[in-house]
């Protein structure tokens, strides 16, 4: 059964909501994974553009060891990300899935909210490591993989179908796999 805490969504700053994904939310979600796969080239086979879960993004994300986030203000989704198995891995590896965020929403710390809570909802969920990969292109990404201690490595793990992607990162979780407390420091938003 999926942890309560993990549905509740939260207030961030400036009028945003950050909370689970919706069944209406799909469309939305779908377009912008859509518009930022082709601001960075990310099109055709090998991407995660051409996963059959782009549209049914609330459904693919429904089990109880994922789930998909995001972020919306005044009922516009803004972006988005999810955490969820990964394909022929140990059962204690996820995937961070789908980080996308739409151009004019960047720079107001959404990824950052975002990365929090998958965080936290990956070690609620009893996951021991992340793991995620993505674009040399993508550089802002790869800033925010490393601030919160994602580490590269040299190949990429599981079978995700993405050969499309040429840098893989991993960060192992600290501390014990069960529900965090108040004071944990990565979880304030």
């Amino acid at each position: 059964m999926r942890d309560q805490t993990l549905l509740e969504p939260r207030t961030l700053e400036g009028g945003l909501t950050l909370r689970p994904i919706r069944a209406g939310d799909d469309s939305a979600v779908g377009r912008i994974i859509r518009r930022v796969m082709t601001e960075f080239s990310a099109v055709g086979k090998g991407f995660s553009i051409e996963d059959a879960e782009v549209d049914r993004m609330s459904r693919a994300y429904s089990d109880d060891r994922s789930i998909y986030y995001v972020i919306e203000q005044g009922g516009a989704i803004l972006g988005g990300s999810g955490i969820g198995g990964l394909p022929e891995a140990d059962r204690d590896v996820c995937e961070l899935k789908k980080m996308y965020i739409l151009p004019g929403s960047r720079n107001r710390g959404l990824g950052r909210a975002l990365m929090q809570r998958c965080l936290e909802a990956a070690q609620r969920m009893g996951y021991r490591k992340v793991y995620l990969e993505t674009l040399e292109t993508m550089g802002q990404a790869q800033a925010l993989y490393s601030k919160h201690g994602f580490t590269p490595i040299e190949a990429p793990m599981g079978a995700t179908g993405h050969f499309g992607c040429d840098r893989w990162f991993l960060k192992i979780l600290e501390g014990p796999a069960s529900p965090l407390g108040e004071g944990d420091r990565w979880i304030d938003l």
